[in-house]
């Protein structure tokens, strides 16, 4: 059976391309993750806060902020803790994390969230909350290196 050189290289093309995505990935590193954030909405909310990530034994400082909008209102403030992941270098875990979702807290509450940037770096999060919180809406959230 013959087959036909253009197959081949596409086959051999694709099989190359699957190779270099899998290598990659396998070099993409995790780091863990900690910050505050102070957040108060009536329908539209603002959040700010501050945290350090640690990747490869080092510290690094973080600013955060965001918005919101939607059904929500209060004021808290949370303590987020978890993992960052797929990430290479530090500075990859810099960028927008976008996530829909809804919750509450009265005086102490309990919040757990995974988000994404567009570099691939992934945010698992739990977290604790203290305030009076209520939401129904739409997040956005942004994290930059100090």
């Amino acid at each position: 059976m013959k087959i036909s050189s253009g197959f081949r290289s596409v086959a051999v093309a694709v099989i190359a391309a699957a190779g270099v995505s899998l290598a990659s990935a396998a070099h993409a590193d995790s780091g863990s993750i900690r910050f505050a954030v102070y957040k108060a909405a009536f329908f539209i909310g603002g959040a700010g806060g501050e945290g350090t990530l640690t990747f490869h034994g080092r510290r690094y400082p973080i600013s955060v902020g965001g918005i919101s909008g939607g059904l929500a209102f209060g004021a808290s403030k949370t303590y987020f803790q978890g993992t960052v992941r797929h990430i290479r270098r530090a500075r990859d875990v810099t960028g927008v994390y976008g996530a829909a979702g809804g919750g509450g807290a009265l005086g102490r509450g309990a919040q757990v969230i995974v988000m994404t940037n567009d570099k691939g770096a992934q945010l698992q999060l739990t977290g604790r909350q203290v305030g009076l919180q209520v939401n129904a809406d739409l997040s956005g959230m942004s994290i930059a290196l100090r």
